[in-house]
C-alpha cells in the first residue's frame, strides 16, 4: 500500500518542482484514484456536451415540419451518434468516475485495488471516443443505423466507417470490463476492518452489483460486433438470411447486452440518491437491507427480460407472455426503492439544497419513466407504441432524470469534499430549475405525439405534430444551454469560493456515511453511561 501513497506524493512533488511538462505527465501517469476519478468526470462532461450538440441538431431539424437544416442521411448519423456517445461516453464514464472518487473513501481503502489498471482503463476511453466521432468525417459518413445498430442494416447496407465504429465499441467495452474488475476487487478486498458487506454505503453496494452486470454483458456486446465484423469482411452470414443467417439473432444478442446495460446506467443513481436523501432529510435511510436485496433482484431480472424490445419481430406467443410478465416483475423491486426513498423523506427535517432538489426530481420523474415503461411492457399495447416517440419519451424520462440528474446531484453533493470549496448555491438552484423545466418541456410532449403515431428516427413529420415538436425543441435548447451554466458553476467552485466545512451539509451529522447500525464503542471513546 505504501507504493500507492508514495506515488501520489511523488506526483505532487514533481508538479511543484518541474513545471508544466511534469504537471501534465502527472495526469497521464497517475495511479491516484482521485485524479483518475476527476479525469473520468471531465471526459464524460466533454462527451455530454458533444452528444448534447448532436441532440440540438436533431431538435433544430424537428423544430418545424419539412426538411430545413440537414440531409436525412446526416440526421440518421446524428441520432445514432447521439445515443452511442451519451451511453458509452457520458453516462457510464461519469458513474465510473464517481466510483473511483468515492468508493475507496467510503470503504476506508487507500486507493483502488489495481491502480495501474485503473489508469489504463481510463486512457483507452479518449482514443475510443476520438475514433467513434472521427467516423463522421470518413467517406460515406458515420454510423447511420441507430444506436442499436441492427443487422443487416449495419452489415450489408452500412457505410465503410462501420469497421472503425466496431473497433471503438470494442475499446469502450475493454475499458468498462477493466473498470468493473477493479471495482469488485476493491470492494471485496480493501474494506476497513469491521465494515461488513451489510454496513457498506448503498452507493458501494449498487456499484458492486453494477460491476458484475458489466462483466456479464460487455463480452456479449463484443460478440455481437465481432459477428458484424465477420459478416462485413469475412464472408460469414450470421445475420444475413440469404446465407442461412438470422437478422433476429442480432436483436437477441444485442438486447441480451442492451437490457442489463440500461440498468448499469441506473443502479449507481440509486446508490447516489440513497446517500443524498437521508442526509437532507436528517434521517437514516429507511429499509437498508431491502434496498440491497431490491438492487440485486433488479440486476437478476434484467437478464430475463431482453425480448420486451422485440415484441414486434414475431416471437412465439408464449415468449411474449413470459417477457411481458418478467418485465412487469421488475416494477416490484423498483417500487420498493421508491417507497423507501419517500418513507425516508416522510417527517424528516428536510432542506432543499441543490443535491436534494436533483434527488427529489429524480424520484418523481424516474417514477413517471417507470410507469411509461410498464405501459410498454404490455405486449399487445406495445405493437402500437413500438418505434414511436412514446418510446423516446419513456427512455429519456428514465435516463435524463435517472442518470443525468443523479450525476448532477452527486457532483453538487460531493464537490465540497472534492475541492474544499462550496459551490454557488444560487446559481446551482438556477441550473436545477432550468434543467428541470427544460427536461420536462422537451420530453413530456413526446408522449402525446408518440401515442398519436409519430415515428422515431425520421427527420420529417406530418403537420399535426408541429406544435408539440416546437415545444420539445424549445425545451431541448433550454436544457442544452443550461449545462454551460453547470460548467461555469463547477469551474468557479474549483477556483475558489467559500471554504467548505469538514461536514459541509449543516445538520446532516455525517449521515452521508450512514450505516444501518451504530458503530461499536472503542477503547478511545467514552461510553455514554460514563459521566
Amino acid at each position: 500500500m505504501t507504493s500507492v501513497t508514495d506515488t501520489a506524493s511523488s506526483h505532487e512533488h514533481d508538479e511543484h518542482h518541474h513545471g508544466p511538462a511534469k504537471g501534465l505527465m502527472r495526469w497521464v501517469l497517475t495511479t491516484n484514484h482521485k485524479d483518475i476519478g476527476s479525469m473520468y468526470l471531465w471526459f464524460s462532461f466533454i462527451m455530454f456536451l458533444t452528444g448534447g450538440a448532436m441532440a440540438m441538431i436533431i431538435r433544430a431539424e424537428l423544430f418545424q415540419p419539412g426538411l430545413q437544416i440537414v440531409e436525412p442521411a446526416f440526421f440518421n448519423q446524428m441520432t445514432t451518434m447521439h445515443g452511442l456517445i451519451m451511453v458509452f461516453g457520458a453516462v457510464m464514464p461519469a458513474f465510473v468516475g464517481l466510483a473511483n472518487w468515492m468508493i475507496p473513501m467510503m470503504i476506508g481503502a487507500p486507493d483502488m485495488a489495481m491502480p495501474r489498471m485503473n489508469n489504463w482503463s481510463f486512457w483507452i476511453l479518449p482514443f475510443a471516443a476520438v475514433m467513434l466521432v472521427s467516423t463522421l468525417f470518413m467517406e460515406g459518413g458515420g454510423p447511420n443505423f441507430g444506436w442499436t445498430f441492427y443487422a443487416p442494416l449495419s452489415t450489408d447496407y452500412a457505410p465503410p466507417s462501420t469497421t472503425f465504429f466496431i473497433f471503438a465499441i470494442h475499446m469502450l467495452g475493454v475499458s468498462s470490463i477493466m473498470g468493473a474488475i477493479n471495482i469488485i476487487a476493491t470492494i471485496l478486498n480493501l474494506r476497513a476492518p469491521g465494515m461488513t458487506m451489510m454496513k457498506m454505503p448503498l452507493f458501494v453496494w449498487t456499484w458492486l452489483i453494477t460491476a458484475y452486470l458489466l462483466i456479464a454483458v460487455m463480452p456479449v456486446l463484443a460478440g455481437a460486433v465481432t459477428m458484424m465484423l465477420m459478416d462485413i469482411h469475412f464472408g460469414t452470414s450470421f445475420f444475413n438470411a440469404g446465407g442461412g443467417g438470422d437478422p433476429v439473432l442480432f436483436q437477441h444478442i444485442f438486447w441480451f447486452f442492451g437490457h442489463p446495460e440500461v440498468y448499469i446506467m441506473i443502479l449507481p443513481s440509486f446508490g447516489i440518491v440513497s446517500a443524498i436523501i437521508p442526509a437532507f432529510a436528517r434521517k437514516h435511510l429507511f429499509g437498508y437491507t431491502s434496498m440491497v436485496y431490491a438492487t440485486a433482484s433488479i440486476a437478476f431480472l434484467s437478464f430475463i427480460v431482453w425480448a420486451h424490445h422485440m415484441f414486434t419481430v414475431g416471437i412465439p406467443l408464449i415468449g411474449e407472455l413470459f417477457f411481458m410478465y418478467a418485465t412487469m416483475l421488475i416494477a416490484v423491486p423498483t417500487g420498493v426503492k421508491v417507497f423507501n426513498w419517500v418513507t425516508t423523506m416522510f417527517r424528516g427535517s428536510m432542506t432543499f439544497e441543490t443535491p436534494m432538489l436533483f434527488s427529489t426530481a429524480f424520484v418523481v420523474l424516474f417514477t413517471i419513466g417507470g410507469f411509461s415503461g410498464l405501459m410498454l411492457s404490455i405486449a399487445p399495447a406495445d405493437f402500437q407504441y413500438h418505434d414511436t416517440y412514446f418510446v423516446v419519451a419513456h427512455f429519456h424520462y428514465v435516463l435524463v432524470p435517472g442518470a443525468i440528474f443523479a450525476i448532477f446531484a452527486a457532483c453538487y453533493y460531493w464537490l465540497p469534499k472534492w475541492t474544499g470549496h462550496m459551490y454557488d448555491e444560487t446559481l446551482a438552484k438556477v441550473h436545477f430549475w432550468m434543467s428541470f423545466i427544460g427536461m420536462n418541456l422537451t420530453f413530456f410532449p413526446m408522449h402525446f405525439v408518440g401515442l398519436a403515431g409519430m415515428p422515431r428516427r425520421i427527420p420529417d413529420y406530418a403537420l399535426q405534430f408541429a406544435n408539440f415538436n416546437e415545444i420539445s425543441s424549445i425545451g431541448g435548447f433550454l436544457f442544452g444551454t443550461t449545462q454551460l451554466l453547470f460548467l461555469f458553476i463547477v469551474i468557479k467552485c474549483i477556483r475558489g469560493g467559500e471554504k467548505a466545512e469538514a461536514k459541509p451539509w449543516e445538520g446532516a451529522e455525517g449521515l452521508e456515511w450512514s450505516v444501518p447500525s451504530p458503530a461499536p464503542y472503542h477503547t478511545f471513546t467514552t461510553p455514554p453511561d460514563v459521566k
